[in-house]
């Protein structure tokens, strides 16, 4: 990226500069250093036809969307960021850009609720087939692959299970089946992981979660690798219209320049939180790419620059145990979503998962998923070990 000034563009590339700096030029009519609020719904043309800057309506463009696209896309070191109403907004106008009926996609075997909804009961209905596959063993996504398979979706960790795909591995195969390799990187974000550089093609956010970071706005966005891609995705965005306003994509860009910030500290807690559950003696098991116990820790720790604020965990006692756990904490807060300042707990089953309710996607009626915000770890491990002992 450049940066115009002092005689020349200047060139950046740490996370934290681009952050703050990719797509936020200072504003040229007064100086303003954060990129206004466009609430506009049309634009002045200079005789018909005449576009001032390229813009002539709101859904096609707006400055302040544009601003929050192009930072998105060096975050993730991508060609193009598109952004959306929200992730399911953009996974779906992903999906009805890329596949036609006929045609086969593969998912995790424990996919987020709503992808798992969005495949089963809506792209199954265009005539396009899909199968569930365990894509922490990469030889279970090459079995599953299919003459007619355009994409391989990945999610990585997973929700709410936090498996971990080895996202080189993964594209090689798609890509082998000619297949487009589609990572959503809403868990690690594009500070613990960048997709497109281990060979993805496509990467999906909600930026509801840790990109806007503080559950204020509802977004989504796509980032491209390849600019041919990122046309056939913007005519979309276009023409099908699930596009944020003015204040939701400045809400979103203002949470991005303390992405990198943020994410180190969400990481120190959960690691700490973590800790505090794996000797518990309420808690059967903890899910979390971290520990060395899991069988995908290898994998994270080479493709990620840390681990990340998710944490699952199971407890004894099954689903009435898990259920009064999530009734009980004062500081983290019952709530469906993730990726906020302030902790939540919640139960996937009952709630962000209840889609996959006697699919082969249940997920377990004891787990129990944190989203490990930015407090004081020791209020936020006083806080669950007092619930989980009643």
């Amino acid at each position: 990226m450049a940066r115009g000034g002092y005689g020349g563009p200047m060139k950046f590339d740490g996370f934290e500069t681009l952050a703050i700096h990719a797509g936020q030029e200072p504003e040229a009519g007064t100086g303003a250093v954060v990129v206004p609020i466009y609430q506009t719904s049309t634009y002045a043309q200079d005789g018909v036809g005449g576009l001032r800057q390229g813009y002539e309506y709101s859904r096609t463009g707006n400055p302040t969307r544009a601003a929050l696209e192009e930072c998105l896309a060096a975050l993730e070191q991508g060609t193009r960021g598109l952004a959306f109403a929200s992730g399911m907004a953009a996974e779906d106008t992903l999906m009805r850009t890329v596949l036609s009926p006929g045609d086969h996609v593969v998912i995790p075997g424990d996919a987020y609720g709503g992808t798992f909804r969005l495949v089963s009961k809506v792209v199954e209905r265009w005539g396009v087939s899909w199968d569930a596959v365990d894509q922490s063993d990469a030889e279970a996504v090459r079995a599953a692959m299919r003459p007619e398979t355009r994409m391989v979706l990945t999610e990585t960790p997973t929700n709410p299970l936090l498996n971990i795909t080895d996202l080189e591995a993964v594209a090689q195969i798609a890509h082998e089946g000619g297949a487009l390799h589609v990572v959503d990187n809403t868990f690690a974000s594009p500070y613990l992981q960048q997709p497109l550089t281990s060979g993805a093609d496509v990467v999906v956010h909600s930026t509801t979660k840790y990109v806007g970071g503080h559950s204020d706005v509802v977004g989504g966005a796509l980032v491209v690798a390849d600019a041919e891609l990122g046309e056939r995705l913007a005519f979309h965005q276009n023409t099908m219209g699930a596009t944020p306003g003015a204040f939701d994509s400045w809400l979103t860009l203002r949470g991005a320049k303390t992405l990198g910030v943020r994410m180190d500290r969400h990481s120190a807690n959960a690691e700490k939180v973590v800790q505090a559950l794996e000797g518990h003696p309420s808690v059967r098991k903890v899910f979390y790419p971290g520990l060395e116990s899991h069988p995908g820790h290898k994998v994270a720790e080479r493709q990620m620059r840390s681990f990340g604020g998710m944490v699952s965990f199971a407890v004894h006692g099954g689903e009435k145990a898990a259920l009064e756990l999530c009734e009980r904490t004062k500081v983290f807060i019952l709530g469906e979503s993730l990726g906020g300042v302030e902790s939540l707990i919640e139960h996937p089953g009952r709630m962000t998962h209840a889609s996959t309710a006697g699919s082969a996607l249940e997920v377990p009626s004891d787990l129990v998923r944190l989203s490990v915000g930015i407090e004081s770890a020791d209020d936020l491990i006083a806080d669950l070990t007092g619930a989980l002992e009643g």
